[in-house]
């Protein structure tokens, strides 16, 4: 005897639902992220106004690359 699996339950939370449907133009892969992440990270830091549009809208949209960025953001403030 099979059994239908029940309906599944709700996982994404509303702000993981906005940040997968936030617009990430210009377009950067995570690939492309990492190799400029240390620059955006100095910049950052050493110049709150710097603005790297393309680092700013794929972090928007990745969490992970997000969360990499703000780790090392705060081990250069700390240091």
């Amino acid at each position: 005897m099979s059994q239908t699996p029940g309906p599944r339950p709700d996982v994404l939370t509303d702000p993981a639902v906005e940040s997968l449907l936030q617009d990430t133009t210009p377009w950067l892969s995570c690939e492309e992220c990492f190799e400029r992440m240390d620059t955006y990270a100095e910049a950052a830091v050493h110049d709150p106004q710097h603005l790297d549009e393309a680092m700013t809208a794929h972090l928007r949209g990745c969490s992970a690359c997000d969360e990499e960025a703000q780790s090392l953001i705060d081990l250069l403030r700390a240091s």
